[in-house]
């Protein structure tokens, strides 16, 4: 089983190891050159593969000789480089490619002050059109199969949201709900998706519960011993709750951390 991992950062590289672990054959890009023997040290076939002013630089030919692509890009890195995902789409179907996975955000929807699902009548988020139609350059192709795979706020590893709000800040919508998803949990999901049988969908992810901002990060900030911000807890917010059942039943999935509060007991 082959896959390649465009982007080893946060998120690409612990998947890469989990899955190495399970005895698949990672190729991993990365855009730094002193980041490439880190990336032969954990087993992976390492490549410089870089995106900047809509053009994609790199060894795509054996990079892409594989399965299965993850493509794990922070959306902030693929603005304004549609036409780079254009070639990148293009060189994945002139590939043996024949699988992908996009990451995504739950960003995309609206805050309609509900729970929100992957139908396509749930209302979307007019900012994030962008990153919508770069997921359709994946998910429509005809030449290959994507998975469109949406997170919601990523905790963990590195990013501790007990570091999120400084102290003194003052913090609207204290008494809105969220929508967090710790790192095991997405290289869980993920693990489980690229080995899968189900593909051409999209799915969200986020852990089941959804603690009020104030609620939630005032405990992360105390268990740092740190002081928190200010939440105020004005009554006129939109919000969104994020709805993860799809993927849980689609893959038999577990939630490792389903219970926010309970990452700070």
């Amino acid at each position: 089983m082959r896959c390649s991992i465009l982007g080893c950062g946060w998120l690409g590289l612990p998947l890469a190891k989990q899955l190495i672990q399970q005895q698949w054959s990672i190729k991993g890009s990365t855009t730094s050159l002193e980041k490439l023997p880190l990336l032969e040290k954990e087993q992976l076939q390492p490549f410089l593969v870089q995106i900047d002013n809509n053009k994609i630089y790199g060894n795509l030919t054996a990079f892409l000789e594989t399965e299965v692509l993850v493509i794990c890009i922070p959306f902030g890195q693929q603005k304004n480089n549609f036409k780079a995902y254009q070639e990148l789409a293009q060189a994945v179907a002139n590939s043996p490619t024949n699988k992908v996975v996009f990451i995504s955000s739950t960003s995309v929807y609206a805050e309609c002050n509900s729970s929100i699902s992957e139908s396509e009548n749930t209302p979307m988020n007019p900012d994030k059109h962008g990153l919508v139609a770069l997921e359709n350059l994946f998910l429509q192709h005809p030449n290959f199969q994507t998975n469109v795979l949406r997170f919601s706020g990523l905790i963990g590893g590195t990013r501790n949201p007990g570091n999120f709000f400084k102290e003194g800040r003052v913090v609207q919508n204290g008494l809105a709900p969220i929508n967090l998803i710790h790192l095991d949990d997405c290289v869980g999901i993920l693990c489980k998706m690229v080995g899968g049988n189900h593909w051409g969908e999209i799915f969200n992810a986020a852990a089941n519960s959804h603690p009020t901002r104030k609620e939630f990060y005032t405990a992360a900030t105390l268990k740092l011993g740190k002081t928190p911000a200010v939440f105020m807890e004005n009554l006129d917010f939109s919000y969104k709750t994020v709805s993860s059942k799809k993927i849980q039943k689609y893959f038999d999935y577990t939630f490792m951390y389903p219970d926010l509060m309970a990452l700070l007991s």
